[in-house]
């Protein structure tokens, strides 16, 4: 495979292993392609769309750990797992997930008790997306290989092994901004990755093209996701701020 679709990416240490709302588990249709299924996580799914194949590397490598922490909590909200109370995030009874990177969340989540939104997108965002590469790396959706930057500085090479499975999770993105389809209507999977990706500027899944001629729709499917979007928008913001 050509160098062309790989990306480098600084290796740091190991992290830890790894909606309905208001309690009411969302159905997940798993979706197949040939032989392998596209993984059920925002956060897995996220990581494969911020992979731009023109450049062969992954983009926006500043936020992804921080928008990676938001489409985990979102799926933990969707699933019943996570509810909002007074702008705080709050541990349910549901039926714990079994993806690994979201059940390492909800533990952190659930030892500390209710806190904003925006505190658990902060909380070690490089780890989180070395738990989501290493899932995709197990399930053979991406390829890693080790390497020095220099011959001095490790690495990894990072493959994205299947380019249509790509390609289909954003065409379902951007079906989602469609005018023909009602807002209420659409899957909010589906449109989380959009609304998400929007927030964080991320343009290798919404351009800015996209963003300016769907701003208003953007903004409603936003009100739909929910909570972890503004607080989002907060946590980038103060680190642009700070930086």
């Amino acid at each position: 495979m050509s160098r062309k679709n790989a990306t480098i990416v600084p290796r740091g240490p190991a992290g830890p292993a790894g909606a309905g709302r208001g309690g009411v588990r969302a159905v997940r249709k798993p979706v197949a392609l040939g032989n392998l299924q596209v993984p059920d996580s925002l956060a897995a799914r996220m990581f494969l769309l911020a992979y731009d194949p023109e450049r062969g590397r992954l983009t926006a490598r500043s936020k992804l750990g921080k928008v990676l922490r938001a489409a985990a909590l979102v799926d933990l909200q969707l699933s019943g797992n996570l509810v909002d109370e007074d702008g705080r995030a709050r541990v349910t009874r549901a039926m714990a997930p079994t993806d690994l990177v979201l059940a390492a969340v909800l533990e952190e989540v659930r030892g500390a008790g209710p806190r904003r939104w925006r505190h658990w997108i902060d909380r070690r965002p490089g780890a989180t997306v070395r738990r989501v590469r290493d899932e995709l790396d197990r399930a053979r959706l991406i390829k890693v290989e080790p390497r020095r930057i220099l011959g001095i500085f490790p690495a990894d090479r990072i493959t994205v092994r299947q380019p249509l499975m790509r390609r289909q999770l954003l065409q379902a993105g951007h079906d989602t901004l469609r005018a023909s389809r009602l807002v209420s209507r659409v899957d909010l999977r589906d449109a989380s990755i959009v609304v998400l990706a929007s927030t964080a500027d991320l343009r290798a899944v919404v351009s800015k093209d996209q963003r300016i001629r769907h701003k208003d729709r953007l903004a409603q499917l936003a009100v739909r996701v929910g909570p972890v979007v503004p607080a989002l928008k907060k946590s980038l913001q103060q680190a642009q701020y700070s930086a």
